[in-house]
């Protein structure tokens, strides 16, 4: 049996990018993390996101924004989807609307296999 390969988070570097990553979720959820380098709660986080990536075995897509380098993606994201932008942050995005957000401590691997299994069980 072939091993399958590892997943990995996209990084997010341009508005063309976004908005691609972004256009993705009128198909399937993506998963839009935003992260701090600076901030040791968005590391934990971040650890916590590339575990998920690992260990899960659906293909949803997930992508990264770091807030240092591309302030101003980061500024869209949280005025197209009016959410009060925080770091670390993660967004469940479906069909072009959050299904489900979290920031700080409650981005963990557990809280976001539940909030995607819940976006999945209801109807697109």
């Amino acid at each position: 049996m072939e091993a399958m390969p590892l997943r990995s988070v996209e990084l997010l570097e341009s508005r063309a990018a976004l908005d691609a990553f972004l256009a993705a979720s009128e198909l399937e959820p993506v998963l839009l993390f935003k992260h701090s380098r600076t901030c040791g709660s968005s590391v934990e986080a971040l650890d916590e996101v590339q575990a998920y990536v690992e260990r899960d075995d659906r293909a949803l897509r997930v992508g990264m924004v770091v807030v240092q380098s591309h302030r101003d993606l980061s500024t869209d994201v949280s005025q197209r989807f009016a959410v009060r932008h925080e770091t670390p942050q993660v967004l469940l995005v479906r069909g072009g609307e959050v299904a489900w957000h979290a920031s700080h401590f409650r981005v963990r691997g557990a809280t976001i296999a539940a909030a995607i299994e819940t976006a999945l069980a209801r109807p697109a």
